[in-house]
């Protein structure tokens, strides 16, 4: 290899295979018979765990402890059990998380909580950023709480410090380009102008190397079912800061959010520190199979992760490159996530057809294909394989065929 990040030729894939130190992490999975998976920044697929955990939940706990296994199995505790465990994989102390909700429930919650916080009660989102993001933002800023300010492209910072404070919803990985946010310096320049950030995690949580302590970071929510592997609508976490989560209100007072939650007394008193952002009854079958799910990731180092995942996204850079497309992600892997997005016109057929070829991505409109490249079950041979099939696609152009043109609501 020339370059040894950067393998040449399918050899050259095989080596860094047979070198790799998460290939063992690989059994831990199930991947289909005859499928390349470059869809992980979406969904994440099964673990071997988590599938024997939701049957033993189901079978056993549920119908067999019934309502028993809320404290006989644990159940009560599981929001923050699993917090705890998934706090390492974002640089986090253990009691700074709590898994509930969804990630635009949470970013509502998150946000409503920070405004009295800030200096100026104005909301900011950028227009790049995912629109869940974008929606709840304006949504919140609607209720006539909070201005509503739709900032360019990395501007959002720039926003605050013009406005003198505010809250600025930001996503440390950008789902469309997979660029990377430098959370220390934004959080830096939010202090300075008496502002505070809600980080979304969703694309950047079990593939980058995240430490949101070190980082100074004070807030954030992300989805687990990504890299993280935990099932379709598993729930999402939030992570507050200690020094914060206890003077924050959070505007859904659940009653798993309160201190006491069977005392059912008519007053609502919030529980100590992030524990307060729950909400309802928790998912306990999803949460169960996100508390297997991370498993997978028991004694890796998120260094590791991160290193690989830059590899397989160079080599997925290069070999793009060599085809003549155009990618819209940083060719710089430090500065790039868990996914490439590869710009062309055809795009959504291109990747049905891939799709029907046994490599499975995905496409974002207007004109992305998005190629993710998880690094506990992806080897380099498979990442080389299926760019050797995009590359034939686009030679043959077998994209062509009409059933590949016909949208389906999910891309």
């Amino acid at each position: 290899m020339a370059n040894a990040d950067i393998p040449n030729t399918r050899a050259d894939c095989e080596a860094l295979d047979r070198l790799d130190p998460l290939a063992g992490q690989r059994a831990a999975f199930l991947p289909p018979d005859g499928v390349i998976y470059l869809d992980g920044h979406s969904l994440g697929p099964a673990t071997h765990a988590a599938l024997k955990r939701i049957e033993h939940t189901a079978q056993k706990e549920w119908a067999n402890g019934l309502i028993r296994s809320w404290n006989d199995a644990g159940w009560i505790d599981l929001p923050r059990t699993v917090g705890a465990k998934l706090a390492r994989l974002i640089g986090a102390q253990p009691g700074e998380v709590i898994v509930t909700d969804s990630v635009s429930v949470n970013l509502f919650k998150l946000a409503a909580a920070a405004l009295p916080h800030a200096t100026r009660l104005a909301i900011i989102v950028e227009d790049s950023e995912f629109p869940t993001d974008q929606y709840i933002a304006e949504g919140l800023a609607s209720s006539g709480v909070a201005d509503f300010i739709r900032a360019g492209e990395d501007q959002g910072a720039n926003t605050l410090a013009q406005l003198g404070g505010g809250v600025l919803i930001k996503s440390v990985v950008n789902y469309r380009t997979a660029r990377v946010s430098d959370i220390k310096a934004l959080e830096e320049q939010a202090t300075a102008n008496g502002g505070l950030i809600v980080w979304d995690l969703s694309h950047a949580t079990g593939v980058i190397d995240l430490d949101l302590n070190a980082s100074g970071a004070k807030l954030a929510t992300g989805c687990t079912y990504k890299f993280l592997n935990g099932g379709p609508g598993a729930p999402a976490f939030i992570y507050a800061h200690a020094s914060l989560a206890s003077q924050l209100q959070s505007p859904i007072t659940g009653w798993f959010g309160h201190a006491d939650p069977f005392a059912f007394t008519s007053a609502y008193t919030p529980r100590e520190g992030v524990s307060r952002f729950a909400t309802g009854t928790p998912g306990v079958l999803s949460l169960s199979a996100l508390d297997a799910a991370l498993d997978a990731f028991a004694g890796v180092d998120t260094a590791m992760l991160a290193r690989k995942a830059r590899q397989l996204g160079d080599l997925v850079t290069a070999r793009v490159t060599q085809l003549g497309l155009e990618t819209i992600s940083p060719s710089d892997g430090a500065m790039r996530g868990g996914h490439v997005s590869v710009r062309h016109p055809d795009g959504y057929a291109i990747v049905q057809a891939l799709i029907a070829r046994g490599i499975i991505s995905d496409f974002r409109a207007p004109d992305a294909m998005r190629f993710g490249v998880s690094p506990l079950y992806l080897r380099f041979t498979d990442v080389w394989d299926a760019m050797d099939q995009l590359q034939d696609v686009l030679a043959t152009r077998a994209f062509d065929h009409p059933d590949f043109h016909r949208r389906s609501t999910v891309t």
